[in-house]
């Protein structure tokens, strides 16, 4: 699926309500693992996941072998989130009213999940036997 946009909307940080749209977002690579985009006022969090669903032996293999380095170098926290079918993430940097500081954070964070993802993905390849 082809994306061209993501909207950032204001969630209550409480109770998780949307509130308000704060922009619409270009995003180029790593849009088709995105499942959510969000701001609580204070912080920006970026949901995504792998791009189909995996085998139970690839979800293992993906979150061992899943580098969250380059998220981290670049000032960004991740931490894993391991109640969902298939191997998830969440990225969260601070909120800032700058639109092109946030579209360059989103540029970003889209390359290294992309790159991170391929390079899971071919860290396992025919490694099956290895994490059953």
């Amino acid at each position: 699926m082809d994306f061209s946009s993501l909207v950032l909307m204001e969630v209550d940080p409480k109770d998780k309500k949307f509130l308000r749209e704060l922009g619409s977002y270009e995003v180029s690579q790593g849009a088709e693992y995105i499942t959510k985009f969000y701001c609580d006022g204070s912080d920006i969090f970026i949901n995504f996941q792998t791009d189909r669903d995996v085998e139970d032996w690839e979800y293992s293999a993906i979150f061992y072998v899943f580098s969250k380095e380059a998220f981290a170098n670049n000032g960004y926290k991740i931490e894993d989130k391991d109640d969902e079918y298939n191997p998830s993430w969440i990225v969260s940097f601070p909120y800032t009213e700058d639109r092109e500081e946030i579209q360059k954070n989103l540029d970003l964070i889209g390359e290294i999940i992309e790159s991170s993802l391929k390079d899971a993905y071919k860290e396992i390849l025919g490694k099956e036997e290895e994490y059953k």
